[in-house]
């Protein structure tokens, strides 16, 4: 264990600075972002208004991104990532800080939007800004690194979130809106001290890294044309699209999936989505070894499938024990394949359109979840906490089933991969 932990301490400090600098900066961010995923919807449903605003707030800002994606990634390739980076993070951090004291439903809609809307500058320039400071042969690693540091931050910011409002309703006896608020601006401050790394970024462009790296990278043997670099995208668009209909289902609702079905305490949703993030670090620092054995996709669709069974497993189950159990392990597996998939993208697709295939891929995951997040609402609305859930859990099932099968058939033939 002490050689693995020596190994990946070596593989983080040979990063340049960008790359460790992105990654604080991230870590802060993630805390932030991480209290918010988990008490905002709380928050609304003490605030007394109905779960179609919950529906509603989660729409708009998935939209709202969805709809900013491809400007920013143009934005992101004239003007450098740097600034598309500090300037989406400055103004996002804004938002959140109004979230947090909004009580009115127009307000809330709105200010969710603008989130989306301006943390989409942040989506979108992350990848290929990493991509461009790292080569071929490191990238799995830093990806896997990247991602798995952003979960663990989930992980702190989730607990931190759902235990200081709970210790503010309970220790200081301070009523649930006002604790859960307290909780969100606090959240809010974290995310801006995360703004100080990203000041201290280089803003240099692709090429020197191109070049320095051109022995390890096969890219240059490609054909970079814009049809072939299209039909990449479509291709990767069209997964992603079936991943973010699945997800908009059910991602955005657990913390409402375990207090409506179980009626479980902020602090116990909290540490169960915490524990999830947790295990989706572990199992992102384990993907390059399963890589190594059967190659970035099959990785990938392992992974994808393999959550499949617990998803089930949480979709029917009125154990709370087996649901956590269930959801921990669909979240580990699940997501520890988005350092792989971002791997391949940044592989096989050429230089020039590595920002709008991040772009375009993440602009329709989050189409998904805009065009999911009331047809979820809806269902728990019609059938209740525990056929509503149930319904939705079954279709993501589903819809994971095919993308896995798509993304198999499309990305893995061997010759496409190892042009």
């Amino acid at each position: 264990m002490g050689k693995w932990l020596a190994d990946w301490k070596k593989k983080i400090l040979s990063f340049n600075k960008n790359v460790r600098l992105f990654m604080l900066a991230n870590v802060l961010i993630q805390i932030g972002m991480g209290v918010f995923m988990v008490m905002y919807n709380l928050y609304i449903k003490e605030l007394g208004m109905p779960e179609t605003i919950n529906g509603k707030v989660i729409s708009m800002t998935a939209m709202a991104t969805a709809i900013m994606l491809i400007p920013a990634g143009f934005l992101s390739d004239k003007f450098g990532r740097k600034w598309m980076i500090v300037g989406g993070a400055v103004f996002g951090g804004m938002t959140l800080f109004y979230r947090s004291i909004a009580v009115a439903e127009t307000p809330i809609i709105y200010a969710a939007f603008l989130t989306g809307l301006f943390m989409a500058f942040v989506q979108v320039s992350g990848v290929p800004f990493l991509a461009e400071n790292s080569n071929v042969k490191e990238r799995v690693h830093m990806f896997s690194i990247h991602f798995a540091l952003m979960t663990i931050a989930n992980v702190i910011g989730s607990l931190f979130g759902g235990v200081i409002a709970d210790v503010l309703e309970v220790g200081f006896s301070i009523g649930a809106e006002e604790s859960i608020r307290w909780a969100l601006l606090i959240g809010a401050a974290i995310f801006t001290v995360g703004l100080i790394p990203l000041f201290k970024l280089q803003n240099n462009p692709p090429v020197p890294v191109q070049i320095r790296d051109l022995a390890y990278d096969p890219q240059p043997k490609m054909d970079n044309s814009l049809r072939r670099n299209l039909i990449l995208i479509f291709h990767f668009s069209f997964a992603a699209l079936l991943i973010g209909l699945g997800s908009g289902l059910v991602i955005p609702y657990l913390n409402l999936y375990f207090s409506n079905r179980f009626d479980a305490s902020n602090a116990f949703i909290g540490l169960i989505l915490s524990l999830g993030s947790a295990m989706t670090a572990v199992a992102m620092i384990i993907g390059p070894v399963l890589v190594k054995r059967v190659g970035k996709v099959k990785a990938l669709i392992l992974f994808q499938l393999l959550s499949i069974p617990f998803l089930v497993l949480t979709a029917f189950t009125s154990s709370l024990l087996l649901a956590s159990i269930g959801f921990l392990m669909r979240q580990a597996l699940m997501n520890a394949g988005n350092p792989i998939q971002s791997a391949i993208a940044m592989e096989i697709v050429a230089d020039k359109y590595k920002g709008l295939a991040n772009s375009v891929n993440q602009m329709v995951f989050n189409v998904g979840w805009a065009t999911m997040a009331p047809v979820a609402t809806g269902l728990v609305i019609t059938f209740g906490s525990y056929w509503g859930y149930a319904y939705a859990f079954s279709i993501t099932g589903g819809l994971y089933v095919l993308a896995s099968t798509y993304y198999y058939f499309i990305f893995g033939k061997k010759e496409l991969l190892e042009e």
